[in-house]
């Protein structure tokens, strides 16, 4: 593709010293506009997938990977589905649940997902017994009736260990006055805390054989959910169960029921990559400039390079190896940089609170308060071959430029 001349002569074009130091000056420009570019892209990006990663961890902490459950009606043989779904190597845990969406009610009111659990066998699914910051979740008994309330769902209440709340079910029961909704008063025995708003304000949890009797299902379940080795086959594993147990049953997975949290955060990546992008636009249009002025400038050179023999392909070759060099610094250096920035991030960080006497991440208003980063080698393949390819498109113009120089025209008024 590209001759060992042209190579030669793009290569000492590069080193030499060039009579104009202000073209110099815009090709180091453009080098570390490139570098810059490249370097916030691939800092960004990590720190956007380390939230990503972030919240998808707290979440999963709480949530099941896969559930199976009856249609319109309670699962009634959940010991053989938890069997089951336990003799599958790809299953590293197995639980019965019970769920209602509910108002709970103490000093305000404030709906919220009721769910009923085994305390013993909750474990095998989430890390909810580690979470307790109030109380234990073992101290759940049958008969009891006691609730375990998220910390932002409690303070909300206004409610702490001991107090009281009241429990209203959408489902109605015949009295002598008509219809009145099924409700059961519940003794706050424990606080947990997520670290995910979603489950601190919007959950909370009983005994599951309080639940049961609340909502007279009997000995039924809502469903199973299920904890596996390696979430990403969560849709499959609930598949593969439910054509097991035989009938008809309703299959969900953490990423059909998170769907719109996870295409907004793909697509807020997405879009903030493209902003960015511009950067090393800018970059790639200094490239532009310094090319355009070094063709001015080697008027003379491309002449008697055309008289020696070089063709206009030649020539052009020159340009392109130039400045597809000079996008080739920029990058590697960007890539380098970002790599570093993002590796440091933390301390750099803590460096700014220190000096600017301010905390970025305050406790009291951010569940996360450090800075998670995930670097990963696609993005950073991605942006590298952004950058390449801006850097190789901004020198065809003024190759092709040079190619069309004419010997003659350019050596008239040397």
């Amino acid at each position: 593709m590209f001759s060992p001349v042209p190579v030669a002569i793009g290569l000492r074009y590069l080193r030499a010293k060039r009579r104009n130091g202000f073209i110099s000056f815009i090709s180091l420009a453009s080098i570390v506009g490139i570098a810059l570019g490249v370097a916030i892209l691939i800092t960004t990006m990590a720190v956007m997938g380390g939230f990503q990663r972030e919240i998808r961890d707290r979440m999963l902490q709480m949530a099941a990977h896969a559930t199976v459950s009856a249609f319109g009606e309670p699962l009634a043989d959940w010991p053989r589905a938890v069997r089951m779904a336990m003799e599958d190597p790809r299953v590293a845990g197995a639980a019965p649940y019970v769920e209602k969406e509910a108002l709970v009610s103490g000093a305000r009111n404030q709906p919220a997902l009721v769910r009923g659990v085994l305390p013993g066998e909750e474990r095998k699914v989430s890390v909810l017994a580690d979470k307790m910051v109030e109380g234990r979740l073992d101290d759940l008994q049958p008969g009891a009736y006691r609730i375990v309330l998220g910390r932002e769902l409690a303070l909300w209440l206004g409610v702490s260990v001991g107090d009281s709340v009241l429990v209203t079910t959408s489902d109605f029961r015949s009295t002598p006055a008509g219809l009145s909704p099924r409700l059961k008063r519940f003794v706050v025995s424990g606080i947990f805390e997520a670290g995910y708003n979603e489950f601190d304000k919007g959950l909370a949890i009983v005994h599951m054989a309080d639940l049961q009797r609340v909502l007279r299902m009997g000995e039924g379940v809502t469903g199973v959910r299920l904890r596996l080795h390696d979430m990403d086959q969560a849709a499959d594993v609930a598949r593969d169960l439910a054509i097991d147990l035989g009938g008809a049953h309703r299959v969900s997975d953490w990423t059909s029921e998170n769907a719109n949290l996870f295409r907004a955060l793909r697509m807020e990546k997405t879009v903030m990559a493209i902003l960015l992008a511009f950067i090393i636009g800018m970059g790639a249009f200094n490239l532009v400039n310094s090319q355009v002025m070094l063709v001015t400038d080697k008027q003379a050179d491309i002449a008697i390079l055309r008289t020696l023999g070089l063709t206009p392909r030649g020539v052009m070759q020159v340009f392109v190896v130039q400045g597809t060099l000079i996008g080739l610094i920029g990058t590697g250096l960007g890539v380098v940089g970002g790599i570093l920035l993002t590796l440091n991030l933390e301390r750099i960080l803590g460096l700014i609170e220190r000096v600017l006497g301010v905390q970025l991440l305050p406790e009291d208003v951010y569940y996360i308060t450090g800075l998670p980063t995930e670097l990963q080698a696609a993005d950073v393949i991605a942006t590298a071959a952004v950058a390449l390819g801006m850097a190789f498109v901004a020198t065809m113009y003024p190759a092709w430029r040079a190619s069309r120089t004419a010997p003659a025209e350019a050596l008239r008024y040397e």
